[in-house]
């Protein structure tokens, strides 16, 4: 009998939670001035009130942003269609005090700058990111969700990862997390399809969903190229994730009317160019980004943005590999794919050294605090000065150089080690179980990938907790790479922007342990005399500086808020590095050179 009674219990609980539902209807009656009108019907939810609120952050971003200030015209009614009382409580949110079992909630959105983190509507074309178009219910987040479109152009096609519903405008998300992971693209879309295989033969579909005036032609070429980007990716892990509705798409827009981003997700990715469309390589690197994303934060994700808040900003402190390794990776993955040549490749790997060696970020702060500060620099606004070129580094390159340090340092100390290895074992790890990653974790995981933990130990102690520097130019060789200093012997005092080739007022912080730095001078200053000889022109300054040699001395006259002061500054010489191939300067390539760079960035699909 009590069995019966429980039994019976869950069997309630089930009918009720298959009864709640959430629905999103969505129009668009006034789109030749970038409005949409939504409707958000919620049934049988169990609470005694609702909270509707716009996204704070939205995820791929780790900053803040605020999205409700492009929501208005806020209405609600009950199922007979009587008017319910809201109750603004936020900027971003709104109360409906008393529900009972059902309510529509209407609004209008405006939206008009179509990138990975906004959203953009126009008779062109209607580009959604959820957070930043979409309402939802706080405290209903395991809630099913469909969505309906009206389309505003019957010759429009809709591309989302969403699952497809029984009509073509129609589709669900399991949940709050996925639905807001699900970003969408309506236009007269070009679409071109592939497929892949893994390893257990199960095959996955692929959609370059292409929003461009482009020859069917051009675009084909293009998303063949696209295709080998997927599968070098594909070769690193050796198999692909298990995308949930068995098909990954990239919602690419490529014309003048976007803005310039791109930004992934579980199953897709939305990337936006804001250029005329062309067969061009140039433009596939943010695709060899993008997608390997589905492993790389998608799935092996850090624990501090997991689950992911839509209230706040979300710090972490593993962005340097989720975000940095990435960075790595796409520039890997294009000369992989030999969609880059030798020598570009090896003029990315020259600017990550410096990254990692010249910038005063780098050299003061580790990979994981320039990982927190993400929360104020990631498409983050702020009107006010910084000193950022003082105290941060991009974990972006940032991460991208220690994965470049890692790798070099993997195949030169241990035989057959590499960071393909070492992905490969955060993946079975972490990313296929989806157990999120703590910054110790990807420790243990070296030290189980090499089975050296003082190797371990040491690199983690000094370039991810730490800020050390780094011995590029050793392991390089066996690369057949060259390190140099080009600059060296040559008078420097920092490199510097002023407003114009005309007006040498200075545009940017001047940059600590430069002489130009260390001399007073710092941003908006302005420079009027070198040595007692006016100055007004960038060509000038330059022609002067080039007279002298590292450590001799100038006076410099300058500007300071109206008022003219004058020190001296003592030059030095630029620490900047440049990578070139051993047979750019002469030196003979080995058949261990040629068999080292094939293990490193050769085409690893069989």
């Amino acid at each position: 009998m009590k069995n019966f009674q429980f039994l019976f219990i869950l069997f309630l609980f089930a009918i009720s939670v298959s009864a709640q539902k959430i629905k999103y209807e969505v129009s668009f009656p006034n789109i030749l001035h970038h409005e949409a009108q939504i409707a958000v019907v919620v049934e049988h939810i169990p609470q005694q009130s609702l909270v509707f609120r716009m996204s704070r952050s939205s995820p791929g971003r780790y900053a803040t942003h605020e999205f409700g200030k492009n929501v208005y015209a806020v209405k609600a009614f009950d199922k007979a269609g009587k008017p319910v009382f809201v109750n603004r409580t936020d900027g971003d949110a709104y109360i409906i005090p008393s529900y009972k079992g059902y309510v529509k909630l209407e609004y209008t959105l405006y939206a008009n700058y179509a990138d990975g983190t906004y959203a953009g509507i126009d008779i062109g074309g209607v580009h959604l990111n959820m957070p930043a178009s979409f309402m939802w219910v706080k405290g209903a987040d395991q809630v099913p969700i469909q969505i309906e479109f009206e389309l505003p152009n019957k010759n429009w096609q809709i591309a989302t990862q969403l699952k497809p519903g029984n009509r073509p405008t129609s589709f669900s998300a399991p949940g709050l997390q996925y639905f807001m992971d699900s970003p969408v693209r309506m236009a007269n879309l070009i679409s071109k399809k592939w497929e892949l295989i893994n390893p257990d033969g199960k095959k996955y579909g692929f959609e370059l969903a292409l929003d461009a005036k482009a020859a069917d032609s051009s675009a084909q070429s293009f998303a063949n190229k696209v295709k080998r980007i997927t599968q070098e990716a594909q070769a690193v892990f050796g198999e692909l994730p298990n995308y949930d509705y068995g098909k990954y798409v990239f919602l690419a827009s490529i014309n003048p009317y976007v803005k310039g981003d791109g930004m992934e997700h579980r199953n897709s990715t939305m990337i936006s160019l804001p250029i005329v469309f062309s067969d061009n390589n140039g433009l596939l690197e943010v695709f060899a980004h993008e997608f390997f994303h589905c492993w790389n934060v998608e799935r092996i994700r850090p624990k501090t943005i997991e689950p992911f808040n839509f209230e706040k900003s979300n710090m972490s402190d593993g962005l340097w590999c989720a975000e940095g390794f990435t960075q790595y990776y796409g520039s890997l993955i294009m000369r992989r794919a030999a969609l880059d040549d030798d020598a570009s490749f090896v003029s990315t790997v020259g600017s990550l050294i410096n990254t990692k060696m010249n910038t005063t970020g780098a050299r003061r702060f580790s990979p994981v605090e320039s990982s927190k500060h993400a929360v104020f620099v990631d498409a983050g606004v702020a009107v006010d000065k910084t000193n950022y070129p003082n105290m941060y580094t991009s974990y972006y390159p940032y991460g991208a150089a220690i994965a470049l340090a890692l790798d070099l340092a993997l195949r030169t100390k241990f035989t057959n080690l590499n960071v393909d290895g070492y992905m490969t074992a955060l993946w079975k790890k972490f990313g296929k179980t989806e157990i999120a990653y703590t910054v110790a974790g990807l420790q243990e995981a070296l030290i189980s990938y090499t089975g050296n933990k003082d190797f371990a130990t040491d690199f983690f102690d000094k370039y991810i907790n730490g800020h050390e520097p780094y011995d590029y130019a050793t392991p390089l060789k066996q690369a057949g790479i060259m390190l140099k200093q080009p600059q060296l012997g040559k008078a420097w005092w920092g490199t510097v922007r002023y407003a114009d080739a005309n007006n040498l007022t200075i545009q940017n912080n001047t940059i600590l342990g430069t002489p130009i730095y260390e001399a007073g001078l710092d941003v908006d200053d302005k420079i009027v005399e070198l040595n007692d000889m006016t100055v007004s022109k960038s060509s000038q300054v330059d022609s002067i500086v080039r007279s002298y040699k590292p450590g001799d001395k100038i006076k410099i006259g300058y500007l300071h808020r109206g008022e003219k002061q004058v020190t001296e500054l003592t030059f030095s010489e630029s620490p900047l590095f440049q990578a070139t191939l051993f047979e750019k300067e002469g030196l003979p390539v080995t058949s261990e050179i040629i068999a080292f760079r094939k293990k490193w960035f050769g085409t690893k699909v069989q």
